[in-house]
């Protein structure tokens, strides 16, 4: 679980919310954007931890970035600026992605593959991620590494399943200087 004690519970108290208003799959929208577009301007970023820039300001800012964002984020938004929390968007964003994937079963897992994954091979790949987890639903995230030369390696939670070939070379390297 990602983030300090406090984004969690504002992202446990949003989830509970989301739950009761019938608004989970919105909010978890939401909650997707909000971590996109965190990662991709360095600007907001700068913005909402800047001691600076007036808390009213903060929440004019995000409130024009996440328009048309549902009122339970939005009410978010204005909740984290009242409490002078807006740095923790990302946190309680990260944390409420991590809490409905928990509550739905679902397992993160990373492929560390040396060339694009092909349909066949990602079958294959979650259906290796399922049996190392015991049949939870898998989301796959895949990085490419032309220094593992070929096949994978399959990370889910703490478990790796190593299949590269460079992991073969170094295996067969091991055993020969034992040999010797």
């Amino acid at each position: 679980m990602t983030g300090n004690r406090a984004a969690l519970r504002y992202a446990t108290a949003l989830l509970s919310q989301a739950e009761d208003k019938n608004q989970v799959s919105a909010v978890l929208q939401d909650m997707q954007r909000v971590l996109e577009t965190l990662a991709q301007s360095a600007d907001l970023r700068s913005v909402l931890r800047s001691p600076v820039v007036k808390t009213e300001d903060k929440e004019k800012v995000m409130r024009s970035v996440f328009s048309g964002a549902s009122k339970e984020t939005t009410d978010l938004l204005g909740l984290l600026a009242s409490n002078k929390r807006v740095a923790l968007l990302g946190q309680v964003a990260q944390a409420f992605v991590d809490l409905y994937r928990k509550a739905q079963g679902i397992q993160m897992a990373k492929v560390i593959i040396a060339a694009p994954l092909t349909a066949d091979l990602e079958k294959q790949i979650v259906a290796k991620a399922k049996a190392m987890t015991g049949g939870n639903t898998i989301e796959l995230t895949t990085e490419i590494d032309p220094n593992i030369i070929g096949g994978f390696i399959l990370r889910v939670g703490d478990l790796q399943y190593n299949a590269s070939i460079a992991n073969q070379f170094q295996k067969i390297k091991r055993e020969f200087r034992k040999s010797l």
